[in-house]
């Protein structure tokens, strides 16, 4: 039997960026790619970087958690409801706005658009787990069950009985990991979205539902 590495679990802060943001973007590359890199102006995980550093929305410190080995963050994850959609979108519009300037701002948030049909932002009554990454190196080690365990955890004691997250059909280890945890293929959603920076696979939503029991 081998011993899964003992992770501590905490909120994210600001001083996470470094460590966090690379591990945030290898949990869907094509698709931040394709919306966020702009050649001559920035990359994808400069955003992210910029967007983790500011704390407010998605891709804020505030809406994610790191995993600690010995001090060093080693993964991060996010777990929100729907009813976040208009707060997430505002602080992303903002965001955006204030990285790529007015020349570059509307074809990102058109690309994000885009992206949305493919991989809706959850409804009222999810619990939504995203940007769920673990450092290359310890993968295969327990971590990413880990992380989503622990997510989990705090979606059941916000009250959520409904897990959902997206898996891309080109990364069958990831969903092979939750349909061990539970999780099931709820609906696939084709993508014809690419550009020179990246290409958008298609996605499968997967859920599990939880008994949550009122004390």
């Amino acid at each position: 039997m081998v011993d899964i590495p003992a992770v501590r679990f905490r909120a994210a802060t600001a001083q996470d960026a470094a460590a966090a943001v690379p591990l945030i973007h290898s949990s869907g590359p094509a698709a931040f790619d394709y919306v966020f890199a702009v050649p001559g102006r920035s990359t994808a995980q400069a955003f992210l970087h910029r967007a983790f550093v500011d704390g407010a929305g998605e891709f804020g410190w505030r809406n994610h958690i790191v995993g600690e080995l010995e001090g060093v963050v080693v993964a991060a994850g996010a777990g929100f409801g729907g009813e976040a959609a208009l707060a997430f979108t505002l602080a992303a519009a903002r965001q955006i706005l204030a990285h790529y300037g007015l020349r570059h701002a509307p074809g990102v948030i058109a690309r994000g658009l885009k992206v949305e049909r493919v991989i809706p932002p959850p409804s009222r009554g999810m619990h939504y787990l995203a940007h769920l990454g673990v450092s290359p190196l310890l993968r295969g080690q327990g971590i990413g069950r880990a992380l989503i365990d622990e997510l989990i955890r705090r979606g059941v004691q916000a009250g959520r009985g409904r897990m959902v997250l997206d898996v891309a059909v080109s990364n069958p280890r990831a969903q092979a990991l939750y349909e061990r945890l539970g999780f099931a293929v709820a609906e696939e959603r084709r993508s014809v979205l690419a550009n020179a920076q990246g290409a958008v696979p298609d996605h499968r939503r997967m859920e599990r539902s939880l008994l949550i029991i009122s004390t």
